[in-house]
């Protein structure tokens, strides 16, 4: 069976009405939109064909019909296709007054970002810390503690900071902190992972001599901040928006992806699933049984990297209810990137 041109309109219809009213959608509410100039017979004849097609399906006993996971996969393939051959003016979200404070702490950036996001979709959002793989380091403060302990903040390109107390089993003065902060910045500093050979840590070495056990901590906290990579952060907002969707909140589904979203283990492994396939710029929309998560089957997930520049990237995930605004979230999601690109794309003043 052809899906010509008339079903499509009449699936995209019921797809946009019911979008906005959660209700099943019948043919006369499709009869009565004003650009539909078919009689409600004729659009229960094509109902009934789409969904043979699988397309939609009719909930329970009522007389409207919804649209099924393969009906948005199709409806959300036009949109994106759409978008890339369209260029739209997007009114720019608060995030642009944000961004142009050059927040120096990502995680404050990132945590408040997913907040403007929650807050202008009414969905629920997710962010995960930037990866450390790629990046370099841009340099450490070392700083006197009590006790033999001093504070290493550990500063990688993009403004990523980690704090590290490290027991160095001395009193180190002022002077001698000085030499060691020195020595590590301009050997260290540009380097990534990678380039921070033995035969550099050697050297170190043999250069702080009678600290040199101080200096093999301190690469040890410059390892560790790497290192997070694997493990890097996830920040949620907007979770009690899942409560203005009554299809997500039937028996236990909503306590179940509240509790997903808090716990945040299954949020990573899913982060890592969805991030396979498509380009870096790409927008990706996860619908139903496409999201690896079994206490989000019943949403949508659509996906966006993002970039603060010298190759630390990250992503966003905005989830809702199968029937969300695919449109606006799309378009909330480049406006971020775009704005993102501008900011982080210039060179500090």
């Amino acid at each position: 069976m052809e899906l010509d041109s008339r079903k499509k309109a009449i699936l995209y219809a019921i797809i946009e009405n019911y979008q906005e009213t959660g209700e099943p959608v019948g043919s006369r509410t499709i009869s009565k939109l004003e650009h539909f100039k078919f009689s409600p017979a004729t659009i229960r004849n094509e109902m009934a064909d789409l969904e043979e097609m699988g397309l939609i399906v009719q909930p329970h006993t009522s007389a409207g019909r919804i649209p099924t996971d393969k009906g948005y996969r199709l409806y959300v393939d036009k949109m994106l296709e759409e978008q890339k051959e369209a260029k739209k003016d997007i009114p720019a979200l608060p995030m642009a007054d944000l961004l142009s404070k050059r927040i120096d702490r990502v995680e404050e950036l990132l945590v408040k970002m997913a907040q403007i996001l929650a807050s202008n979709t009414n969905y629920t959002t997710m962010v995960t810390g930037p990866h450390y793989r790629k990046n370099k380091l841009k340099f450490l403060q070392l700083s006197s503690m009590t006790d033999g302990k001093i504070l290493a903040v550990v500063v990688l390109e993009g403004n990523m900071v980690k704090n590290h107390i490290l027991d160095v089993g001395e009193t180190l003065d002022p002077q001698e902190l000085l030499n060691l902060n020195f020595l590590l910045n301009n050997r260290l500093n540009g380097l990534s992972m990678e380039e921070i050979n033995l035969g550099l840590i050697s050297s170190m070495k043999e250069e702080a001599g009678a600290h040199s056990q101080v200096v093999l901590q301190i690469l040890d906290a410059v390892a560790e901040t790497f290192a997070q990579e694997e493990t890097y952060p996830i920040y949620t907002s907007g979770a009690p928006n899942i409560f203005r969707y009554p299809e997500l909140t039937g028996g236990d589904r909503a306590s179940e992806l509240i509790s997903t979203l808090e716990e945040k283990k299954e949020l990573g492994s899913a982060i890592g699933q969805l991030s396979k396939g498509g380009s870096q710029q790409d927008i990706q929309v996860f619908i139903g049984d496409e999201v690896p998560v079994d206490s989000m089957k019943d949403c949508s997930v659509v996906t966006a990297t993002y970039s603060l520049g010298e190759g630390v990237q990250g992503k966003i995930g905005i989830i809702g209810p199968k029937r969300m605004n695919y449109q606006k979230v799309v378009d909330t999601l480049k406006d971020t990137m775009n704005q993102l690109d501008q900011v982080f794309a210039k060179p500090e003043e």
